[in-house]
């Protein structure tokens, strides 16, 4: 039995723009269809105002994907972009749209659990600020830190983002009725309690992976990041589809009863 096509929309970490998951178009099958999200205020959007704001950010993005919607499809995030993808899903129900087949947090805590995580970032950040936790991250080049011109785009995204996590603000909502997966690096700031705990918001399975590496674990294992994201989404794309043939084909009860 093959496969149906299913899109999968990916948002970015802190201070990145969606062109970090544009290689994983050429190293994922076919029925697995990429969809990149960019954010306000960078890459394809870099026009557009900064958003610090990330439930406003979310509604504007459920706005944004309900269109582009063409059957099943699930949801990825890395860091900041776990916690968007999470808001997102929410703000798709209330909209009325079908729940992803999945959704996939990755190298963040989960948001019952930001206590320590997101400290200190609701104030904004100056500059060497933000390079020291560049730095402490270490996923930016040092030559890149050094550049001012890089510095002069990037820093202002940087900050914005930072802004939204430190203001992020957990409602309480009933759970999400899909998978959730969680993906961790053995070496990041994210506990794996803090990561269990992200089962918590969904009624359906949960699995956990921890890889080696630290916060950008997923660029250091890309090939062993895609894999897991592969075999986990095929069986929920079946079991989604299973779901459907099963509730289209029970006859419908007489009227009355």
């Amino acid at each position: 039995m093959s496969t149906p096509r299913l899109q999968l929309f990916c948002l970015p970490y802190s201070g990145a723009s969606a062109m970090i998951y544009s290689r994983w178009r050429r190293k994922v099958p076919e029925w697995l269809d990429i969809h990149p999200v960019e954010l306000p205020g960078r890459g394809a959007r870099l026009g557009e105002p900064l958003q610090t704001d990330m439930s406003a950010l979310a509604r504007q993005l459920a706005r944004e994907v309900a269109v582009s919607l063409d059957g099943p499809y699930a949801l990825f995030g890395h860091s900041l972009g776990a916690l968007l993808a999470f808001e997102l899903a929410h703000e798709l129900r209330e909209r009325g749209v079908a729940d992803p087949v999945a959704l996939i947090a990755s190298g963040t805590s989960a948001p019952t659990r930001r206590e320590d995580y997101d400290r200190g970032f609701a104030d904004p950040k100056s500059d060497d600020e933000l390079k020291s936790e560049l730095r402490d991250l270490q996923g930016t080049p040092e030559e890149v830190l050094d550049n001012p011109e890089l510095m002069a785009l990037t820093l202002p995204i940087l900050r914005a983002d930072f802004l939204m996590c430190g203001l992020y603000q957990y409602r309480v909502r009933p759970e999400l009725e899909v998978p959730i997966h969680v993906l961790g690096g053995r070496d990041d700031k994210a506990t794996q309690e803090q990561l269990l705990a992200w089962q918590l918001e969904g009624g359906s399975s949960f699995s956990l992976d921890m890889l080696a590496g630290g916060h950008f674990f997923i660029h250091e294992h890309e090939s062993k990041v895609l894999r897991i994201i592969r075999a986990n989404l095929e069986v929920d794309l079946r079991r989604h589809k299973h779901h459907l043939s099963r509730r289209h084909s029970q006859p419908a009860l007489p009227i009355g009863i």
